[in-house]
C-alpha cells in the first residue's frame, strides 16, 4: 500500500505554530545559527531527536496514574524490574533518569585514563562520557558502512577483523567492548545476530565483558526478524531476549525504544560491577529502586518497552522511514541507504559539494531546512564528531550527515509529504547555500551549545 496505516487513533492534538520564512531566518540568527538554541515552539516539524519526543499511549498515561511514589521498593519499581528482566534476562537492574546517566556512571566506575573502548560506533554522549573519563573511544564499523548508498542489510555491524586486531594488541587496557543497536551514528543501521555472536566469541577469548547500548533494541530486533535468515517466524520479544543473552551488561535510554519521555537503565550480570554502580547511583541519581525517576515514569517505561516490541507498531514505524526515503531516492537526493530504524539521513557532503568540511556542510543543510520549511533536524558531521589536531586544525568527521529523526507516534503521512517537499525545495537552491564558522564552543559536546556564524 502507498498509504501508511498508523496502528492507533489520535485522542488528543497539539497545535503547531506556523511562522513565516522571514521570521524563521530571524529566529535562527538570534539562536546563533544553532538549531539546538531555537525555541521548540518556533519549529513546525521537530526532528532534532527521537529521544523522549514521542507520544505515549493511553495505557502508558493510565499507568502513570498508578505510579507508586514510595522512595524505596515501590510497586512501580517492581513492575519496571520485572519487565526488564523478562526482556533481557539480566541479573542486576538499575533505573537511571536517562541513558547518558547510565553511560556516565558506567564510565565513572569501570573506565580509567588510558583505557580503550571499542564500539561499532559511539554516539555523541557515549563518546563524551568515555573521553571525559580519559579513555579513547574507538569506532570499528564494518566496511560496508563506508559506502553510504550501498544496499547492505546490516551496516551497523562491528568490523570483526579490526576488533580482533584491537583485542590482540590492546586487550590489557580494554575494560569492556560496546556495541550499539541500532547504529545511530551511521544512519540508524542495524546489527545482525550473527555479528553479535561473532563479537561475543571474540571477547570471550580475552575474558572481556560485552556491553550493549540498547537504545533502539526493538527496532534492531525488527530488522533481524525481517532481514536475517532464520528469524522470520520468531516473535520480537524472543529476538530481543536472544540479543541480550549475548551480552554481560547494557545501558539504555528509555526515551527511545522505551517509548517514554524520560528514563534509562543500566543492567549487568557481574556482581562487582553492580555493587560499584549501585554506590555511584545512590550518590549521583538516587536510591537504586528509583534512580532519579518518579514512580509514574517507571510505570510508563515498563509499559512502553513492551509496546515497542509490538510487530504492528514496528511495521508502521519502519514504513514511515521507508516511505520518505523512497521519495527522496526517486528525486535524486543523496541519502544513506538502506532505510535505518529511526530516521532519514541526508548526505550533506554530496548535497552541498561546494562547501568544504571545515565549513560544516551538515550545519548548512540543517539551517536551510529550518529556514525553508520550519523543520528542525540535526547535523551528524564535523561539528558533532570532528576533532582538532595539535596545531588546532580541524580533523573532519568521516561523513557529513543530516539526521531527520522521527518522534514515535507523532507525525502522520501528510507531515512526511511536507518534509519531502521542503527537502526538494532546498535541493533546488542548494548552490546558493554557504557554510559556517565556529564563533564560540564548549570543550565537550559542542554541537549542543556552540555559536556559529555564516562564512
Amino acid at each position: 500500500m502507498q498509504t501508511i496505516f498508523e496502528p492507533f487513533r489520535i485522542k488528543m492534538t497539539e497545535p503547531i505554530k506556523v511562522i513565516s520564512k522571514e521570521e524563521r531566518i530571524r529566529k535562527l540568527h538570534e539562536a546563533h545559527h544553532n538549531v539546538f538554541l531555537l525555541n521548540a515552539e518556533d519549529c513546525m516539524i521537530d526532528l532534532l531527536t527521537d529521544s523522549g519526543t514521542g507520544a505515549m499511549s493511553a495505557r502508558q498515561w493510565a499507568g502513570m496514574m498508578l505510579g507508586d511514589e514510595s522512595y524505596a521498593g515501590s510497586r512501580s519499581w517492581k513492575k519496571f524490574e520485572s519487565t526488564i528482566r523478562t526482556i533481557t534476562g539480566i541479573k542486576h537492574i538499575f533505573p537511571t533518569h536517562q541513558g547518558r546517566a547510565a553511560e556516565s556512571l558506567l564510565a565513572l566506575t569501570q573506565v580509567k585514563p588510558g583505557d580503550l573502548i571499542p564500539n561499532n560506533s559511539h554516539f555523541d554522549t557515549t563518546r563524551a562520557n568515555m573521553e571525559y573519563a580519559g579513555a579513547e573511544a574507538l569506532d570499528l564499523i564494518c566496511e560496508e558502512a563506508s559506502d553510504l548508498e550501498k544496499e547492505f542489510p546490516f551496516k551497523g555491524n562491528m568490523h570483526i577483523g579490526k576488533l580482533q586486531d584491537c583485542l590482540e594488541s590492546h586487550h590489557e587496557k580494554i575494560p569492556f567492548v560496546m556495541i550499539t543497536v541500532t547504529n545511530n551514528t551511521g544512519g540508524g543501521q542495524p546489527v545482525s545476530m550473527a555479528n553479535l555472536k561473532e563479537v561475543r566469541s571474540l571477547v570471550d577469548q580475552y575474558n572481556i565483558p560485552l556491553v550493549l547500548d540498547a537504545c533502539r533494541f526493538a527496532e534492531n530486533a525488527f530488522f533481524i526478524k525481517t532481514q536475517e535468515e532464520g528469524y522470520a517466524q520468531k516473535e520480537l520479544l524472543d529476538i530481543a531476549q536472544e540479543m541480550f543473552s549475548l551480552v554481560d551488561a547494557a545501558t539504555m535510554s528509555l526515551k527511545k525504544d522505551g517509548l517514554a519521555n524520560i528514563g534509562g537503565f543500566f543492567i549487568c550480570n557481574q556482581d562487582d560491577w553492580a555493587e560499584q554502580f549501585k554506590n555511584a547511583l545512590i550518590l549521583r541519581e538516587g536510591f537504586p529502586t528509583y534512580g532519579g525517576l518518579a514512580g509514574r515514569d517507571l510505570e510508563a517505561c515498563a509499559i512502553g518497552l513492551l509496546e515497542a516490541l509490538s510487530l504492528d507498531y514496528q511495521t508502521y514505524r519502519h514504513a514511515t522511514i521507508q516511505y520518505m526515503l523512497d521519495k527522496l531516492i526517486k528525486a535524486g537526493i543523496p541519502v544513506v541507504r538502506p532505510a535505518g530504524g529511526h530516521a532519514v539521513f541526508l548526505d550533506a557532503a554530496k548535497f552541498l559539494p561546494h562547501i568544504g568540511k571545515v565549513h560544516f556542510p551538515a550545519i548548512a543543510l540543517v539551517n536551510a531546512l529550518y529556514c525553508e520549511g520550519g523543520i528542525r533536524a540535526v547535523g551528524l558531521g564535523s561539528l558533532m564528531f570532528g576533532k582538532y589536531d595539535a596545531s588546532g586544525g580541524l580533523i573532519p568527521a568521516p561523513h557529513e550527515l543530516v539526521r531527520m529523526a522521527f518522534p514515535r507516534r507523532v507525525y502522520t503521512q501528510s507531515h512526511f509529504d511536507y518534509m519531502v517537499e521542503v527537502v526538494l525545495n532546498v535541493w533546488g537552491k542548494r548552490s546558493e547555500l554557504s557554510g559556517y564558522l565556529i564563533e564560540k564552543e564548549p570543550p565537550f559536546l559542542r554541537h549542543f551549545s556552540a555559536w556559529l556564524k555564516p562564512v
